[in-house]
């Protein structure tokens, strides 16, 4: 079973050391199930410790999470980190869910021609795929 899911919204984060900012240009590419994995400018060997910051999130999300994976691209790396506390692969999860109703809410707009409030997408959204959605618990 994958630990990451594909998400439709990149979400834009920022990687730290926890001092210095490592790179604040990159967004995700999976997450979901206790982590996430990203692009990243550098190779990070697994074990070294990062800090995850999600300001475009509110409340913003941090959390202190480890590398477990790096896997060489030609631009780069691709970068998978896991989170450290089940109450921050909790809130992760919160955020993969807010991307998928900010997805919904844009296929209703383009697609549909309606414009849906986020509640409104929400509820939409529940009602229609929340029982689909891969819980922590596998």
């Amino acid at each position: 079973m994958r630990r990451f899911i594909r998400h439709p919204v990149n979400v834009p984060i920022e990687v730290s050391d926890g001092q210095v900012c490592l790179q604040d240009n990159t967004h995700t590419s999976d997450i979901g199930l206790g982590g996430l994995a990203f692009h990243f400018d550098k190779k990070l060997q697994p074990g070294t410790m990062v800090h995850i910051k999600i300001p475009h999130i509110h409340p913003t999300f941090e959390s202190d999470a480890k590398v477990i994976w790096c896997r060489d691209r030609l631009n780069g790396t691709d970068l998978a980190v896991e989170f450290l506390t089940a109450d921050d692969a909790f809130k992760a999860r919160m955020i993969e869910q807010i991307c998928y109703i900010e997805n919904y809410r844009h296929i209703a707009n383009s697609d549909e021609g309606r414009t849906l409030s986020f509640e409104e997408a929400a509820m939409e959204w529940i009602s229609k795929y929340a029982a689909d959605f891969p819980s922590l618990m596998g």
